[in-house]
């Protein structure tokens, strides 16, 4: 089996101590054997970083659109070939993980566009004779922290907005699917990129740790757990190396589902299905709280437990699988753990929540449904991201926007009504980033922002022509 190196440097580096990537499928299955760097590894890859930023920050904007239209052709024309290995490594059944392919590659092509349209201003002086113009210019070496739920849309949507500005790289995927980075990698080496402008560090929080310490990173983009977060932000804040980072995090979320008495059952039976449960619930806008008023509530509850129970777990290459495996062992415990909390919390097991042993060694969980009708229950305030929704009855709309707001977090949030009057007063006093009428919270558009609010988000917002407010700064300058 070849060993799957870093790519520090315009060249492919090993390192001494290397990881078995698992099929959750099958954990008797290794994809592929991956390196794992150290802090040294680390420090060599910013350092070529370092070096290629003056090269790479100053080519053309045609320049950088031919580089990163190149990397998405080439990932679009692989997405079965990409998205079986996405499905391998990560759990997400087939149908899921080539339209994650193929997103990556529309994300490419969209910021090579991009880098044409870097645009200032010319401002009238309030001085006489003196003219005033605005500029973008890159922020330096960016560090990318990227998580396994989405192993290559991630990198893809922080990658491509960064190169598209100028930045140099280092890209640090999660230790848990390095194979779809790795491929990603692979593709960019050959884009026609000067050595030093992208570099990928494989590992765990040993390398992360030491992007976010090195002094000759100018800006991290970090997208994981609330905790991880919070860290970075301290050690960013703090000026390690006297240098002050720039930094971006996109954290966790407990986003709620309201579901009106008016609303189209059919309609709101797939926004709760789909957003709970669709990529094994592995996503930070899945919607965890289901939020029903109480007249709908009762008919609601048999057709969503109903859904629930007829969902297909299997292997994710399998055609007939609805639902794939958990992404390790670790979280499906953790997903035992909370189902047993929800119980302890006096929540009622509706559905699921259970392992499913007769699948074989895979980590396979039944979607699970709880009910709960106390919104500070932890079930209801902490995330779990897996395939658990909790359900809760409240009078009406007005309670529903109260239960909806009272956690910490403010990433997506969606209800299912087919009243104009409830579905703008929900868009205007929602407290997320991202607000959904009669569609799943999760499943967002490429070339539009994405982001939070409260503990979910920091800093400017991904996607879209709004990324390029992390990567770049604004120079102002004067001209008499």
């Amino acid at each position: 089996m070849p060993l799957h190196q870093h790519y520090i440097n315009g060249e492919w580096l090993t390192s001494s101590k290397t990881r078995d990537n698992i099929n959750p499928s099958d954990p008797s299955e290794v994809i592929g054997e991956y390196c794992e760097a150290d802090a040294q590894d680390a420090a060599l890859a910013v350092q070529a970083a370092q070096v290629a930023f003056p090269i790479w920050s100053r080519s053309t904007p045609q320049q950088r659109f031919d580089a990163l239209d190149f990397i998405g052709t080439e990932i679009l024309a692989r997405k079965q070939e990409l998205g079986t290995l996405l499905a391998r490594e990560e759990g997400k059944i087939l149908p899921e993980a080539i339209g994650e392919v193929a997103r990556a590659g529309y994300i490419f092509k969209y910021f090579a566009g991009e880098a044409l349209r870097m645009a200032g201003q010319l401002l009238a002086s309030v001085r006489p004779h003196i003219e005033v113009l605005t500029s973008r210019e890159a922020v330096g070496v960016v560090a990318l922290i990227t998580p396994w739920n989405f192993p290559i849309a991630i990198p893809a949507w922080k990658c491509a907005p960064a190169l598209a500005c100028g930045n140099s790289v280092v890209l640090k995927p999660s230790e848990f699917t390095p194979g779809c980075a790795w491929a990603l990698a692979e593709i960019i080496s050959r884009a026609g990129l000067p050595k030093g402008a992208f570099n990928l560090l494989m590992g765990d929080g040993v390398a992360g740790r030491a992007l976010v310490e090195h002094s000759g990173v100018n800006a991290i983009s970090f997208t994981g757990s609330t905790n991880t977060g919070r860290t970075i932000a301290q050690h960013c804040a703090q000026g390690i190396g006297q240098t002050h980072k720039k930094y971006q995090l996109e954290m966790g979320g407990k986003n709620p589902l309201i579901i009106l008495d008016d609303s189209d059952l059919n309609v709101a039976l797939d926004c709760a299905v789909n957003g709970a449960f669709f990529s094994t619930g592995q996503r930070c806008t899945a919607s965890s709280r289901t939020i029903v008023t109480e007249k709908i509530y009762s008919q609601f509850m048999q057709a969503f437990v109903a859904s629930t129970a007829a969902l297909k777990v299997g292997a994710a290459i399998e055609s007939s699988s609805q639902i794939g495996p958990v992404v390790n062992q670790a979280q499906l415990e953790k997903n035992l753990r909370y189902i047993g909390i929800g119980q302890e919390e006096s929540g009622q097991l509706l559905v699921g929540g259970q392992r499913i042993a007769t699948l074989g060694a895979g980590y396979f969980f039944s979607p699970a449904i709880i009910e709960n009708h106390n919104p500070q229950a932890r079930l209801n305030q902490e995330e779990v991201f897996g395939p658990v929704s909790t359900l809760i009855k409240v009078k009406d709309f007005e309670e529903a926007i109260s239960v909806a707001n009272a956690t910490p977090y403010g990433l997506s949030a969606g209800i299912c009504t087919t009243s104009l009057k409830y579905a703008t007063q929900f868009r205007r006093e929602m407290q997320a980033g991202m607000v959904m009428v009669n569609a799943p919270t999760a499943g967002v558009d490429y070339h539009v922002p994405f982001g939070g609010t409260k503990a979910s988000s920091i800093g400017p917002r991904e996607q879209g022509s709004m990324a390029m407010e992390f990567y770049t700064t604004v120079k102002t300058h004067y001209i008499a």
